[in-house]
């Protein structure tokens, strides 16, 4: 029998393409309709925000840890957090928590090694693109990355939270994603890494000039995977 997966959401839209996408492909390993049990829940975005404007990382982590106690009472087995930048509170988690968690960037980190890239574009709200989640890790396997300057990690960052979390696609948007991802192509860059659970809204494989790496689709994979071991 598969393992019930727990989901602590953050914000809607990355939660709910990781969610689709648990559903949809289980299906093809475990046959038609068919998917593990799943529950999710969820703080109002609001509060994690407010924490990370305080930069209060344990906040983040007591917020977290309050979802995860739910979920475990309804049977969850395991957790994952189909967000990147509240990953940054996951240490304090993982020290407090009496379940077992997959890490999003765990999870890309192992595709980056599989695939060969050498050097990664990081794309996320401006506390992941500058923050220990992935470049902590990366370090750790002698991944390189690259970053925007700040003019752009700003507007990266602004439409993510004005617009993706919302579900909003913006054609000047994503033109200035393609275009962004473009330039570090030529920069050297050989992967660009979805950091964030919305982008992949809005940055479609078919549409980069560059291998793409989505966290959102990467976490729920292996979340499946946990699920049927």
């Amino acid at each position: 029998m598969a393992k019930h997966i727990g989901i602590v959401a953050c914000s809607a839209e990355g939660a709910s393409l990781c969610y689709q996408t648990i559903c949809k492909e289980s299906a093809e390993i475990l046959g038609r309709h068919n998917h593990p049990e799943i529950s999710m829940h969820t703080h109002p975005l609001s509060k994690y925000m407010d924490c990370i404007y305080r930069n209060d990382w344990n906040g983040v982590a007591s917020l977290m840890l309050s979802s995860a106690e739910k979920l475990g009472k309804t049977g969850a087995a395991f957790m994952i957090c189909p967000d990147n930048t509240i990953h940054q509170a996951m240490p304090v988690v993982l020290q407090k928590s009496s379940v077992s968690w997959l890490h999003i960037a765990e999870e890309v980190t192992k595709m980056i090694l599989t695939r060969g890239f050498k050097k990664v574009l990081v794309l996320g709200t401006r506390y992941l693109m500058t923050g220990p989640v992935y470049l902590d890790i990366f370090a750790h396997q002698g991944i390189r990355y690259l970053i925007p300057d700040e003019d752009s990690r700003n507007q990266v960052d602004r439409i993510i939270m004005d617009e993706l979390v919302y579900g909003i696609i913006k054609d000047k948007s994503k033109k200035f994603f393609l275009r962004l991802i473009s330039d570090f192509r030529s920069a050297g860059a050989d992967a660009v890494v979805l950091g964030c659970t919305e982008i992949p809204l809005i940055v479609l494989p078919a549409d980069s000039s560059l291998p793409v790496l989505d966290s959102t689709r990467l976490l729920a994979r292996a979340a499946i995977r946990e699920s049927i071991s």
